[in-house]
């Protein structure tokens, strides 16, 4: 298993006669502070395996509309899922 921590980048709504119809989500692998008093970071921690990289989501679940905001942080776990 692989587990990212990754940062919403970008949220891009589309809408049609006043209706959002889809918003298309950019993350990004987070890198940076903060540090902790011993100088540690998790987010730096994750970028030294996964240094860069994207993911992009197009959500047309009028549930989850608004859900998903710029500058939230999220773990993605990358488990193998059976066909």
């Amino acid at each position: 298993m692989m587990q990212a921590k990754m940062q919403v980048h970008n949220v891009k709504r589309t809408e049609s006669a006043g209706q959002v119809i889809q918003e298309e989500i950019n993350m990004a692998p987070v890198c940076g502070k903060p540090f902790d008093k011993d100088g540690n970071s998790e987010d730096n921690s994750f970028a030294r395996w996964t240094p860069c990289g994207s993911l992009n989501l197009t959500i047309s679940n009028p549930n989850l509309f608004g859900k998903i905001k710029e500058g939230q942080r999220f773990y993605l776990n990358f488990v193998e899922a059976a066909d």
